[in-house]
């Protein structure tokens, strides 16, 4: 059987609240597996949702210390809840999150299969811009494989801008992904004379993530996040350019041939705190790699290839003394 149920949210997150987060994202996933789905995707940093005064004022102590205390850690206890809820409610999960090592955080992703094991634990591979104000850089380890999930298929994730690295995206393709996870912050509508770029915006971010369905010829699932007055509130950023109004999700369920299947946008798009679902089948993803397959018939490994160190590297390299 082929086809699969899905769901995307089109949330807001308990901005800096980590027992509220956990809370509500096992709702979410009850909520997704009572209509039946398979898969629940979440978007960047849902738990604790994305620092969004860092596009306002690169310092900001108090909400810096409050930010990292409120990261998820793994292993965890929070954790172990979130697997535990995938497990018994059947239903595979991928999770964006501030992941805290110490008292450093990433943003990270993960992928908890519908045993509730935890069979991916990514980070970006480079916070954009402002985001390394309070983001670290990962290591080998944002190279995570994609993962074959059993029931579903083979299952990856990237965030955000990793969407505009071509050799990372590559190296996804070549591992034969066929459903993909896009996450995505909060997102507006461009503005003419707005600081940000059009390709920041909501119609850009959802341009990238359906140039990803073509050119992997997988299906893509990109989670945005909802941002209301609470949010605005709680990153003091009212009246900024960048995450200063309310939004609505733009939370999409794209094919292997770009097509917007449901959400986005435009007429398609559901309401804010609205699960986002739909059927999809991984035969399409055959059907479109029979005309291109980057990383099959569609390549030339005689004239390009990709090289990549999927190590992670510690801070201490203890050497050996002959």
């Amino acid at each position: 059987m082929s086809t699969i149920k899905v769901a995307v949210t089109n949330h807001e997150p308990a901005w800096l609240d980590l027992p509220a987060g956990v809370a509500k994202t096992i709702d979410l996933i009850t909520e997704a597996s009572s209509h039946g789905c398979k898969f629940i995707a979440f978007p960047e940093t849902w738990l604790i949702g994305y620092p969004a005064w860092i596009w306002s004022r690169p310092v900001d102590s108090d909400l810096s210390v409050k930010y990292v205390q409120n990261s998820l850690r793994v292993p965890s206890s929070e954790m172990d809840s979130l697997c535990a809820a995938a497990a018994e409610h059947d239903i595979a999960v991928s999770l964006g999150f501030s992941e805290r090592c110490g008292d450093s955080v990433f943003i990270a992703q993960a992928l908890i299969d519908a045993t509730g094991k935890l069979r991916m634990n990514r980070r970006k591979m480079k916070p954009t811009h402002m985001e390394r104000t309070i983001f670290g850089d990962a290591s080998g380890d944002c190279l995570s494989d994609v993962v074959d999930v059993a029931g579903l298929g083979k299952v990856g994730a990237l965030s955000c801008w990793e969407h505009i690295q071509p050799l990372l995206k590559f190296h996804q393709f070549s591992q034969g992904e066929q459903i993909h996870v896009a996450a995505w912050p909060a997102l507006h509508d461009f503005e003419e004379g707005s600081p940000g770029f059009w390709s920041m915006s909501t119609d850009g971010c959802l341009g990238l993530s359906q140039t990803y369905a073509v050119e992997s010829g997988a299906f893509v699932l990109s989670a945005t996040t909802v941002i209301s007055e609470n949010g605005i509130e709680a990153m003091g950023t009212k009246g900024s350019p960048i995450m200063g109004t309310p939004n609505r999700s733009s939370s999409a369920i794209i094919g292997p041939d770009g097509r917007i299947l449901a959400g986005g946008a435009g007429k398609g798009k559901v309401e804010n705190e609205q699960l986002l679902i739909a059927d999809i089948d991984l035969i399409e993803c055959t059907k479109a790699k029979t005309f291109a397959d980057a990383c099959g018939h569609y390549s030339r490994p005689d004239l390009l290839w990709l090289g990549c160190d999927g190590r992670k590297k510690g801070l201490v390299k203890p050497y050996k003394v002959l």
